[in-house]
């Protein structure tokens, strides 16, 4: 994982990064994002110098590249460093590009409907199921009342909305039907075969 800390994480234009009570704010075009900072890394904002063939970090309130250090090689500090990398590239994506799930809804009379920002999701129950995205998160459905897409700047809550979306009626693997991602792949059973007994 610390091969992927040590890289830095450069920050767009249009993208503002402040620190305040061990937490890095980034906000962009899409919004803003917080996320806390772990004790056992450092992160910090500046520039890079490069001088010959080596490259020098300088840090500078004014700069335009993150780098996340960790103070030990211990093993949980080493994954931090990582993890902690990996979060904050994610927030300055989101906060510039968003990220979007697409989920598909198979099945005959199987549709969703936006209804305010909820989605209603009729998919052979008695009653309809109803799904309420959490802030910064927004869902559309387009172009067919078959297709629910998820958008926002959080990847971790973009991801959770849609996996809620999918659990509320998950395909089945006979005929398929359900709600599945957009490229998701369902391994399909065969059905129970009735010989014609004589």
């Amino acid at each position: 994982m610390s091969r992927i800390g040590k890289q830095p994480v450069t920050v767009p234009a249009g993208v503002k990064i402040k620190f305040s009570d061990g937490k890095i704010l980034v906000e962009g075009p899409k919004g803003p994002l917080e996320q806390a900072i772990h004790p056992r890394v450092k992160v910090e904002l500046g520039k890079l110098t490069r001088t010959g063939e080596k490259t020098d970090f300088k840090p500078d309130p004014a700069g335009n590249v993150l780098l996340v250090t960790r103070p030990d090689d211990d093993r949980q500090s080493r994954a931090l460093h990582g993890l902690m990398r990996t979060l904050i590239a994610n927030m300055v994506e989101g906060v510039t590009k968003g990220y979007e799930k697409k989920l598909k809804i198979e099945g005959v009379g199987y549709q969703a409907k936006l209804e305010k920002k909820s989605v209603e999701l009729m998919v052979g129950f008695a009653n309809k199921i109803v799904l309420t995205p959490p802030p910064g998160v927004t869902v559309e459905v387009m172009p067919d009342n078959t297709t629910i897409v998820v958008r926002g700047a959080d990847k971790q809550k973009v991801g959770q909305f849609a996996a809620e979306v999918r659990a509320a009626k998950p395909p089945e693997p006979y005929q398929g039907k359900g709600v599945r991602y957009e490229n998701e792949v369902v391994r399909r059973k065969e059905g129970k075969a009735f010989s014609s007994g004589g």
